[in-house]
Formats: structure tokens, sequence, C-alpha cells
């Protein structure tokens, strides 16, 4: 069970048609995130086309850089989407009857592995548009620019592209911290809405479950030794934070409160052991993408933790 994210582990007959289509989805992950470490943002143009509001050729010279960068954002706004379809594939699968969360989990290791991954892919890209104020720069000029050139009745070739209606919804995306994080949160807290037969522990056992296995991977000395590069203990570390962000979204109380089955003292705690540089993402993602924090509930200690 405690390897359970280590595994390479092969999807039985019974997992194999959710498993092709996450992994259809996984599969452009990498790219993503490549794609996302190279934008560069087009912050130089955007500068020099506002302070020369009337010099025509440096306002087309920011056009042009920016649309490409947008094409770019939408391409990630809509993998997004994919992520959130195989995320509920995912869950519907490792929470259905007549077998507990921790027995599908054992049972379905390869989902499990896949839920996995999609948490640590959720949390290194939003680690990185965290890192990137160009994003949401370019988006502000392109939106703006959009609707002036819509009021001087300028037909545009990107609108086939990135329409009025898209980029309101890129706008709501790209306006989050943790926007692919946040869409996953959404989408759980949906999942669980429309599955009213389901109890709801179905869920949250799954996901408080996967928090325990990663925090005791973290803290046991024994299993910690087998993490065979920085990268994998990164990926536990990654994966820990994503459940309990999930769960905090669908759990009644949240996970901060006594009630709670997620060991948040534990879980801050050995997130703390680590070089303050490398899980300052993390701990920002619990400070800002949780929904109980702040609440009543939660422990001085744990809020101070988090300080």
């Amino acid at each position: 069970m405690f390897y359970m994210f280590c595994l390479d582990a092969q999807p039985s007959d019974g997992e194999r048609e959710v498993w092709n289509q996450v992994n259809a989805v996984l599969q452009d992950s990498e790219s993503m995130l490549s794609d996302l470490q190279s934008y560069k943002g087009a912050g130089q143009e955007i500068r020099d086309a506002i302070q020369n509001p009337n010099d025509i050729q440096l306002q087309e010279r920011a056009w042009n850089s920016v649309c490409p960068l947008v094409v770019r954002l939408k391409r990630f706004y809509e993998f997004s989407l994919r992520l959130e379809k195989a995320l509920q594939s995912l869950l519907e699968s490792l929470t259905c009857p007549p077998y507990t969360p921790t027995q599908h989990l054992e049972r379905e290791q390869a989902l499990a592995k896949q839920f996995a991954e999609i948490l640590h892919f959720t949390l290194r890209f939003d680690e990185l548009k965290m890192r990137n104020p160009a994003i949401q720069n370019d988006f502000s000029y392109y939106r703006r620019t959009l609707s002036r050139n819509r009021i001087n009745n300028m037909h545009l070739d990107i609108e086939s592209e990135v329409n009025n209606e898209m980029a309101n919804r890129m706008s709501l995306f790209y306006a989050e911290a943790t926007p692919v994080l946040k869409t996953l949160s959404n989408a759980t807290t949906r999942f669980v809405a429309e599955n009213k037969t389901l109890p709801i522990e179905n869920t949250t056992d799954c996901l408080s479950t996967m928090a325990s296995v990663c925090k005791v991977m973290l803290e046991t000395p024994e299993y910690r030794s087998r993490f065979t590069s920085e990268e994998s203990l990164m990926f536990c570390m990654r994966v820990m934070v994503g459940v309990i962000i999930l769960y905090d979204h669908v759990h009644p109380v949240g996970a901060f409160s006594k009630a709670s089955k997620i060991d948040m003292k534990g879980c801050i705690k050995v997130l703390r052991e680590e070089p303050p540089d490398t899980v300052e993402g993390l701990l920002n993602a619990l400070r800002f993408t949780t929904k109980h924090l702040n609440d009543e509930s939660t422990s001085k200690q744990v809020r101070a933790m988090l300080q």
C-alpha cells in the first residue's frame, strides 16, 4: 500500500478503459509544462506601445507579439478542461461501491497513480504560473486591445481563435492564483454534488487516505529512503498537498477541522522540514487555495504553522 504512487503499476483489464482515456491526457502534460516554462511574455513590446500611443508601428508590433502568446494561453486553458474530465473519470472509478476507498486504492493502483500524476502536474503548472506575471499582463493587454479594435470595427483573424466569450472564460481562469487547482477543486465539488446516491465519505476517504499515505512515506525514514531522487520526493509532497486541497473543498467542515481525517499538523510539519525554497509554492497553495483555513474551527497552532 505505501508504495502506491511509486509503483510502475500496470492497469488491469477492468481499469484499462479509464486508464487509456486518462493516459491520452497525461501524455501531453510534459509538453504543456515546458511550453509554460519557456513563456517569456511581450512586456517590452506592450510597454513601448503604451508609451507611444500614436506610433502605429509599435502598436502593431505589440499586437503581433501578444496574439501567438494568447493562442498558447488558450491551449493551457483547454488542457485544464481535459484534465478536469480525466479527474472526474478517475473519481468515478475510485469511489464506486461496493469497495471501500482503501480497497479501491489497493485494487486499482494504476488509476491511483494517474490520480497522483494529475495532481503532481497541477501543482507544478500552478507554481510556474504564479511566478510568471507576464501571463496576466499579456492577457489584459490582449483584451483591452481587442475591445478597442472592435469599437473601431477592425476585423481580426485572432477572433476565430479567441473570441470574446473564450476570452471571458480564460480571464476568469487566469485570474486565479492557482488556476488548474481551482478547476480541479470545482470539479471534485461538482462530482460530489452530482452523485447524490454516493456517500460523500467515499470521496473524502479516498482523498484523506492518499494524504495519509504520502505523509507516512515522507516522515518514515524506511519509506523515505526508497525515494530515488529529489523529483520523486517532490512528487509525493505535491500529491499530498493536492489531495488536501481537494478534500478541503468537498468535506463539509474541510481539512483543518478536528473532525477532519487528515492530520494537518503532521502534513505541514513534513513540508516545513524541507528547504524553504522547495516547498514555498506548496505552502502557498495551502494558504491561498484552501477553503477552510480561516474558519473558526482551525486551530491557532495550524494557522501559525502556515504563517
